[in-house]
């Protein structure tokens, strides 16, 4: 496929035409991801989370320009949300980000959630492949930031950033443990504002409350907006990436991550028989019908489609 291989050889324009491909046409996006396989494996994943507000785009910002002058490659996802009304997405962080659009290194693609939750498009990980098969050192995933839910980013990324800022009110509510346990580095953001250190403070107090981790996450204080703090963050990426390379962790976490990504294949292609092989009479809606007026239970109704389907 001549599109790929322009990809392969740096092409910017392929890249983006194959991660387009991939959004929005499912044949298409499984025939190029089987080509490209052999290519993937070699970038290293960050993801950069944190709740709305916490300046996650500034903040990669100047991480992405610290590891270009490091003479790495740089991809970015920036994931933004989707209008329920429009279908479209604001795609701000290109706003944010335009002197590094122009850098012959870096590579920027917006991506709409599309309704997904866990703060992460559901294409998202198509375009991390075509990212990483094109060269890139380093794929920086910038989440939506959603909150609580925003933990699809775990599946995905090598090293997560949680970002955390000073006076969005209750700041134990939004570091709550399914948020803290997701993150192996902690930013302070905004740290020359007043209780930046009570902030911090309370991350650690949450983390040492956390008896089960083999490493303690490391809590950073930035100022992104001032590039304040940023190699010290990006001494603390290194020294995770490090941990998880000579413990053996980087194999252990993108292993599982694959498992879920092949259950994720093999459920999509169970709904595609069930809707179109198994239920070609419109039995479900029958069955529906039959729960409703407690003929049935779901459990019937679900053994009843299983055997069906092994019959096939």
């Amino acid at each position: 496929m001549e599109l790929i291989q322009r990809m392969l050889s740096g092409e910017k324009r392929a890249c983006a035409k194959l991660i387009t491909a991939v959004e929005n046409n499912p044949e298409e996006a499984e025939k190029i991801l089987r080509e490209i396989h052999q290519y993937t494996g070699n970038a290293y994943v960050i993801g950069i989370t944190g709740p709305p507000g916490a300046g996650k785009s500034t903040l990669t910002d100047k991480v992405v320009k610290s590891l270009i002058n490091e003479g790495k490659k740089v991809g970015i996802i920036a994931v933004d949300p989707t209008s329920p009304y429009s279908g479209g997405s604001i795609l701000g962080d290109r706003i944010r980000m335009q002197d590094l659009a122009l850098n012959p290194n870096v590579f920027i693609r917006s991506m709409g959630t599309r309704g997904q939750l866990g703060g992460l498009s559901k294409y998202t990980k198509n375009a991390l492949k075509i990212l990483d098969a094109a060269g890139y050192d380093y794929i920086i995933i910038e989440t939506v930031g959603v909150g609580q839910s925003e933990v699809d980013i775990v599946k995905t990324a090598d090293t997560i950033v949680m970002v955390m800022v000073p006076g969005l009110g209750d700041d134990i509510q939004s570091i709550k443990a399914g948020i803290m346990e997701i993150g192996d580095i902690f930013v302070i953001n905004k740290s020359d504002l007043f209780g930046a250190d009570r902030t911090a403070t309370e991350v650690n107090m949450m983390l040492d409350l956390s008896m089960a981790m083999e490493r303690r996450p490391p809590v950073v204080k930035v100022t992104a907006s001032r590039s304040e703090g940023i190699d010290d963050l990006i001494t603390e990426i290194n020294n995770h990436q490090e941990y998880l390379k000579t413990s053996g962790k980087l194999h252990t976490r993108r292993k599982n991550n694959l498992k879920l990504e092949i259950v994720e294949l093999i459920e999509s292609e169970l709904r595609k028989i069930v809707i179109s092989h198994v239920d070609s009479e419109n039995k479900l809606e029958l069955e529906t019908d039959k729960i409703i007026t407690k003929e049935k239970n779901m459990y019937e109704v679900r053994d009843e489609f299983l055997k069906k389907i092994g019959e096939r």
